[in-house]
């Protein structure tokens, strides 16, 4: 990043209010931190990061239970679910700390089952991922318990739910469960449940009024009758039999409606003026899982990191990963033009990092 965008991105942080570089955080300037990751304890990190340095957090924590990164401070090998989830509020209270009083939060959360470790059931052995899995200590001792009051054997957890209220009770806004559905999940040979093709992505806030641009991850809208969920069946009879009989001026701006649906009735000719092209991002997201060669087989899709970078930041603005693994929010972030800061606990990632982030930095400009 040449001198002149550094620049800019100073004066972005600095206009957020905060102060950028306190003598109490170690007095480094923002551009210390931006567009490279810092290795170590991701709490450690943060720490000595200025308040409000970040426009927005994208990132997926270490799923609990699934494996051993060989660090003694690593999250996700906690006794109990309750441990794993006082971790991650701790984590994430600093997070709020050095986001600006209006970022926000994109978090995509993993289940897991009670009387089972996730890493026990995998067969990986090669690369990053493979050496934590086979390391994993309820895999070396097989016996794979998971204990918490009131939670039996095979009980799905509940930890992202666990995680998002514990959230929203140390005063986060919990605003959204954003549904990521799987076309291509992992196989699994239960024969006694559906297999799971879904994880959540919960947005949460710093504060009640944020800055979220729904504008720039607007979808194609759905055109015509094909488009409309009441054009067929027993929902769009009961929906035509509640139209008003009366007729309609002959100036009405609801010309286009179908001849026999009411004003609010939804229902328009295809290529009406009343239907726009692009419409509201919709909760459910189809995202296929994309692997990377040397990364962990749960590598955290582009395509979905895309719209929560593009919503949660404007060109020019900070994106924080406090798990950054190989780098993809980081990648994603440099693509649309913003700025990013990741912290990673396992050093092995660098190299995957190097390579994925080779491309020199750009900052766009801000509307």
């Amino acid at each position: 990043m040449n001198p002149n965008q550094t620049e800019r991105i100073a004066t972005i942080i600095s206009a957020s209010g905060e102060t950028p570089y306190p003598e109490e955080r170690g007095g480094q300037a923002p551009s210390d931190w931006l567009n490279q990751c810092h290795f170590g304890d991701c709490l450690e990190t943060m720490r000595r990061m200025p308040d409000g340095i970040a426009q927005t957090c994208v990132t997926s924590p270490p799923y609990f239970g699934l494996r051993d990164y060989g660090h003694e401070r690593q999250i996700g090998l906690e006794e109990t679910p309750a441990a794993f989830v006082a971790k991650l509020v701790e984590v994430f209270r600093e997070v709020r700390r050095v986001l600006r009083d209006d970022g926000t939060l994109w978090l995509n959360l993993g289940d897991s089952y009670a009387g089972s470790w996730g890493a026990q059931g995998h067969k990986t052995t090669t690369g990053v991922s493979g050496v934590q899995i086979a390391n994993h200590p309820k895999r070396a001792s097989n016996t794979g318990s998971i204990k918490e009051d009131g939670l039996k054997p095979k009980d799905l957890m509940g930890i992202p739910w666990r995680v998002a209220f514990a959230l929203q009770a140390d005063g986060w806004y919990l605003r959204q469960d954003i549904i990521w559905h799987k076309p291509n999940p992992m196989p699994e040979s239960v024969q006694d449940r559906c297999t799971k093709s879904h994880e959540y992505i919960f947005l949460l806030s710093k504060s009640s009024s944020y800055y979220c641009d729904m504008d720039a991850i607007k979808e194609p809208a759905a055109k015509g009758a094909a488009g409309s969920s009441f054009h067929t069946g027993k929902t769009g009879e009961h929906q035509l039999g509640r139209a008003s009989s009366k007729p309609r001026k002959s100036d009405s701006a609801n010309d286009s409606a179908v001849p026999g649906a009411s004003e609010h009735s939804g229902l328009h000719r295809e290529g009406s003026e009343r239907e726009p092209d692009e419409r509201n991002k919709r909760s459910v997201w189809t995202v296929a899982t994309t692997p990377y060669k040397g990364a962990h087989f749960a590598t955290f899709p582009t395509e979905l990191i895309e719209p929560c970078v593009l919503a949660g930041a404007p060109a020019g603005g900070v994106v924080l990963d406090p798990f950054f693994g190989s780098g993809t929010t980081g990648q994603v972030a440099q693509n649309l033009g913003r700025a990013f800061i990741g912290c990673e606990l396992n050093p092995a990632y660098e190299a995957l990092q190097a390579e994925r982030l080779s491309q020199m930095g750009f900052i766009l400009e801000a509307a």
